[in-house]
């Protein structure tokens, strides 16, 4: 018999937290996963999964409205919110059941209730029951954050953007990262008038300021309301149920809704691990080395609630690492470096390796090469919008090590180009591979 109940027990069932749980469970470790809400987490029930389908749905708009010039007759394009509100959230439930299966099919057993730790091998259930583990492992993700200011019960995150009964008119929208840009970019397709609020000069901190600066022009084009420099004095509720924000740095906005969008907290609070003795950062987020280990030898944590790379497929290796290691008698650590990451923004982003500013710092010098076009869909369609895409090499090895892109499909097409980037090809390895035409992508290797 063990000394323990569980030889792992993860607090979360998110994206990395149900990873380590499965893994684990296949190398033979007794494993219990405790989830409050709905298994899943951020990703499948209130992030990306249900935010990349209304980005699908978005961009049904313009191709509508493009679809005339293909010798298409669309008499009417209305849009029915409550139509594709109730279709994700069928698709997000479905989803959670096959998550939920997937843990049951490797026999981990999933706690519907809140659990606390309690000591280095002890939890506590919200039940009032207490189990022990060899092991804890934390994975509770994280939350918007929210200002403190008067009236913000009257503004929304990302939580709760899915569950709106009605589509707004008018939409306010605080931050300058991803989530607020991805919102800004749907709400904007759905027809209300967005205004976005930044608090300083510098949006999407951490891309390549040139492809930055292409979705700000395209952006303002298509009609969107920029404030930079400006922040939230309070949040007023009308007689009417409208808003009105007063600012500081620009005039008051009225709206419908207000959607913050500034950044995540990690969900450390009520957990216990201070009292057990748990190291923790700013913001509550756990500090854990690089295998994972907090400084309390038998508690680790991974993914978001750690605060250093918040991306779902970072969440998943993690968890698989951390179990491996743990439970497989297979040591292994995940590199962050060359990362690639997106912005479903309208049009997307997407990026991998140094931005230009990056590489000149790191390496002294720096090449980049630029393709500046339309794409031919929107030639046809009479539509004036352009993509960019830029490498960035190392002028000294000829090595690729950045590559950003603006443009329709522009997530799809780097995913495939991480990998020559992650494998450190050349620039000359980009001129020998023949074009694929006519295609967007064959662009990353007709710059010279």
């Amino acid at each position: 018999m063990s000394e323990f109940d569980y030889g792992l027990f993860v607090i979360g069932a998110g994206s990395g937290g149900v990873r380590a749980a499965r893994i684990a469970a296949a190398h033979g470790a007794r494993v219990a996963v405790a989830e409050e809400h709905r298994v899943g987490g951020t990703c499948v029930i209130r992030g990306c999964v249900p935010k990349k389908l209304l980005v699908y749905g978005a961009h049904f708009a313009e191709d509508l409205d493009d679809a005339a010039m293909f010798g298409w007759d669309v008499p009417e394009k209305r849009f029915d919110w409550p139509v594709l509100r109730d279709n994700v959230l069928a698709e997000v439930s479905r989803l959670e059941g096959l998550y939920g299966q997937t843990l049951g099919n490797h026999h981990v057993e999933i706690i519907k209730e809140r659990a606390a730790v309690a000591g280095p091998n002890q939890l506590r259930l919200a039940g009032g029951r207490a189990v022990t583990a060899r092991k804890i492992l934390i994975a509770v993700g994280a939350r918007p954050a929210l200002p403190n200011i008067d009236g913000i019960e009257h503004a929304i995150t990302s939580n709760e953007v899915f569950h709106l009964d009605r589509m707004p008119k008018r939409v306010v929208i605080a931050g300058g990262g991803y989530i607020a840009n991805e919102f800004a970019g749907i709400f904007h397709q759905f027809g209300a008038h967005v205004t976005l609020v930044n608090r300083s000069d510098t949006m999407l901190r951490g891309y390549d300021e040139q492809i930055v600066d292409r979705l700000v022009k395209i952006s303002l084009a298509k009609g969107l309301d920029i404030r930079f420099n400006a922040g939230f004095d309070r949040i007023e509720k009308n007689e009417d149920g409208s808003l009105t924000c007063v600012m500081k740095g620009c005039d008051a906005i009225h709206a419908d809704e207000v959607l913050f969008a500034i950044g995540r907290q990690p969900n450390t609070e009520g957990l216990g691990l201070a009292e057990a003795g748990v190291a923790l950062g700013e913001n509550g987020a756990v500090i854990v080395d690089d295998d994972y280990r907090t400084n309390v030898p038998s508690i680790f944590a991974v993914g978001d609630v750690t605060n250093r790379v918040q991306l779902t497929p970072v969440a998943i290796r993690e968890g698989q690492a951390f179990a491996d290691s743990q439970f497989g008698n297979k040591p292994t650590r995940v590199d962050y470096r060359c990362i690639p990451s997106a912005v479903f923004s309208h049009p997307p982003i997407a990026s991998v390796g140094l931005t230009e500013g990056q590489a000149r710092n790191r390496l002294g010098s720096a090449k980049t090469f630029t393709s500046d076009f339309r794409a031919m869909k929107n030639v046809l369609a009479g539509r004036n919008e352009r993509s960019l895409y830029k490498l960035v090499v190392d002028e000294g090895t000829d090595e690729v090590v950045g590559l950003h892109m603006i443009g329709p499909d522009a997530p799809e097409i780097l995913q495939a180009a991480a990998v020559a980037v992650k494998a450190r090809l050349k620039k000359a390895d980009f001129d020998a591979t023949v074009a694929l035409h006519p295609s967007m992508a064959e662009e990353l290797v007709l710059m010279r």
